[in-house]
């Protein structure tokens, strides 16, 4: 995870000889800078956007034009926003199985205040799910989660937080909304159902003015219970890195 949170978002998966980067919410500076940090050198094979706010799409069509790489997003996204400079952007359905390299990623619609996925990438028998940007767990998503090794998860609010705090009425409203973004207390339904094979949980897009670290780790950490997963906050410019599959033929979440 290179940066989460409102001020943008970008993460890497590597895998094989595939590098995806996931959401282009930060200009070519600022990521060169995140990726510097992370000890990444590669070069992206692919940029993969899950849905048309600015903060995970800004910055695509810059950076597809930078590195004369593919944009990949949903036709949804596609009608939204210009994704892939002068390249036409590579279409998938919402709720499908596709491949880029050597990573296969189903996605699934899950609800946002504009069409969005929740992404799975698979590679040599690892898998991990990203899912944020959700005002509530559809029906369906404990089964997108089933038998992943790395779950993503947003944990973005406070209730108590988001309430008190000094957002205007019609933010907190949308925030809080089933088309808004996911609470410590609803993130923590979602962990309370995911099986033993998660290896590592990373709670995902907290808010800088209505969460803290401290809270979303506590409520996750209450609704894991005794899970063995291991437990990361990402934060919006810190780095994030989560390895896992065989040690030779691993797949690296940065």
């Amino acid at each position: 995870m290179l940066a989460s949170g409102s001020g943008g978002n970008s993460m890497i998966v590597e895998a094989g000889a595939t590098t995806l980067l996931v959401d282009a919410g930060v200009p070519a500076t600022t990521l060169d800078r995140q990726l510097a940090k992370a000890q990444i050198a590669a070069r992206p094979t692919a940029i993969v956007v899950t849905h048309a706010h600015g903060d995970h799409c800004r910055h695509a069509a810059e950076l597809s034009e930078r590195w004369q790489v593919p944009v990949h997003c949903s036709s949804s996204t596609r009608r939204s926003v210009r994704l892939g400079g002068r390249r036409a952007p590579t279409v998938f359905a919402s709720r499908s199985r596709f491949t880029v390299g050597d990573v296969e990623v189903d996605a699934m619609p899950i609800p946002h205040d504009v069409p969005q996925v929740s992404l799975r990438f698979t590679h040599a028998g690892a898998s991990a799910v990203l899912a944020t940007d959700l005002g509530d767990l559809p029906e369906g998503f404990t089964e997108h989660l089933a038998g992943c090794d790395v779950v993503l998860l947003e944990s973005n609010h406070d209730a108590k937080m988001l309430w008190d705090g000094p957002y205007p009425f019609h933010l907190k409203r949308r925030v809080a909304g089933d088309r808004g973004h996911l609470s410590n207390a609803q993130t923590g339904v979602a962990l309370r159902t995911l099986d033993r094979r998660a290896r590592d949980v990373v709670l995902m897009h907290l808010s800088e003015t209505n969460n803290t670290p401290e809270l979303a780790a506590a409520a996750a950490r209450e609704a894991l219970g005794d899970h063995p997963a291991r437990l990361h906050v990402a934060s919006q410019w810190g780095i994030t890195v989560v390895e896992t599959g065989p040690p030779v033929q691993g797949v690296l979440f940065g």
